[in-house]
């Protein structure tokens, strides 16, 4: 059996009320008696009446949705950071439609148009891994779309964006690392059409560079994929332990790409840290319960999220054009466990 809610030509039917009536009844309008309102709000409640979400955003000319695209929800990041989405979204009566890219290019074109065409109201992504032009986001942006970015930003859109100290808590990582006396760090990280990807290089680096250490191209290592493909990051493993020296810290910049080496490592039968130290980028919470325990840059991924949403919905319901955007960056916090920590210094 279909269920058919009831509508307000319904309840003006069954009281012998205009559709007007019953609708100026429902919002409290001062144009009707109190005995009407009282009337019609009982009927309303007896047979669970509720407004068409559909009808009043036509009126409203706001759908309520957000669209979001991020590269995969099982990442422990992006999952905190959908709560943070959510949580807002939820205080300000917006629906939240998650989609992945998968770090594909195609499905994040897909999934943009698919959002627009389901008359999102705005838009919050992080870009995929593949992603190096950004004209469909563009396009959409230039129809009047609001967008917010975050973590994995574009500087060629005029919006607000929310990223994580990349800089600052990839050269902390590094100088910890040196700090316990290990002198060859090498550097797994993402796709170099990230932003992400260039700001914690350059942390690496400084800090290298601060300590009198020299950069080596050959301990750097790019996963096109950050990790998803688990080959990719064996086989950056794989070439880093080939070289002469081998590094004796690694130091990773993503949340796969910092669980999927510590994986690796124990398969190899590589003792951490007493063979190899290690830091990564993970906001995991088994990080604490890892064999051993990961020291990790954590980013405040929640609040990443919560800031995301209240800018976009002050774009959203802005009642004049915006024309001056903000790029919030949060500080990152490291966390120092064993797999960092050498026993016999």
């Amino acid at each position: 059996m279909k269920f058919e809610a009831i509508t307000i030509k319904d309840i003006a039917r069954a009281l012998d009320l205009s559709v007007s009536t019953v609708s100026k009844a429902l919002r409290g309008s001062h144009e009707i008696s109190d005995e009407t309102k009282r009337l019609v709000l009982a009927y309303a409640r007896e047979h669970n009446y509720k407004p068409n979400p559909i009808a009043q955003s036509l009126k409203k000319g706001l759908s309520k949705s957000i669209g979001v695209i991020v590269c995969n929800i099982d990442n422990n990041f992006f999952s905190q950071v959908i709560n943070g989405i959510e949580s807002v979204a939820r205080q300000k009566d917006y629906n939240v439609i998650i989609t992945q890219s998968q770090e594909s290019y195609e499905r994040e074109v897909a999934n943009s148009e698919h959002l627009s065409s389901r008359s999102v109201d705005g838009l919050i992504i992080s870009l995929s891994a593949e992603t190096k032009n950004v004209d469909h986001l563009i396009r959409l942006h230039q129809k009047g779309l609001p967008i917010v970015f975050f973590d994995r930003i574009t500087d060629e859109i005029p919006t607000h964006k929310v990223i994580a100290n990349n800089f600052k808590g990839a050269y902390e990582a590094t100088r910890h690392l040196i700090q316990q006396g290990f002198r060859h760090i090498a550097h797994i990280t993402s796709s170099s059409s990230l932003s992400i990807t260039l700001e914690r290089f350059e942390g690496y680096k400084k800090a290298l560079e601060d300590a009198g250490l020299k950069p080596d191209p050959r301990y750097t290592k790019l996963c096109q994929h950050g990790g998803m493909i688990p080959e990719e990051t064996r086989q950056a493993l794989t070439e880093l332990l080939q070289l002469n020296p081998q590094p004796d810290a690694i130091f990773t910049a993503s949340d796969r790409l910092s669980t999927t080496t510590l994986s690796l490592l124990r398969k190899m039968q590589i003792s951490v840290p007493d063979q190899i130290g290690l830091v990564g980028f993970t906001n995991s919470i088994s990080a604490d319960i890892f064999h051993p325990a990961l020291t990790s840059v954590v980013q405040p991924a929640l609040e990443m999220g919560t800031l995301s949403t209240e800018l976009l919905i002050q774009l959203i319901e802005s009642k004049r054009p915006v024309t001056e955007f903000k790029k919030i960056i949060l500080e990152t916090d490291l966390k120092i466990r064993d797999s960092s920590l050498r026993i016999n210094q």
